[in-house]
């Protein structure tokens, strides 16, 4: 583990001491396809989970009687 956080400490301090514009690209090159990767992932994951909501069976209720157009003044 400690070689893990040698190498990211490397890499961050290689990235810290490019130039901004450098800096911006190599995110954009390595954040953008990450962010788009997840989405594609939570999309996806999203849509199966719709998918087996969906097929589960749903109770039937009773038919609610229809609400009036308007208000009908009763009589007392």
């Amino acid at each position: 583990m400690r070689a893990l956080a040698d190498w990211w400490d490397a890499v961050e301090l290689w990235v810290t001491q490019l130039p901004f514009p450098f800096q911006v690209v190599l995110a954009a090159v390595v954040v953008l396809p990450v962010c788009a990767g997840l989405a594609i992932l939570v999309d996806r994951a999203a849509g199966i989970v719709g998918t087996l909501l969906a097929a589960l069976p749903r109770p039937r209720r009773a038919p609610r009687p229809p609400e009036p157009l308007f208000d009908v003044p009763t009589e007392r």
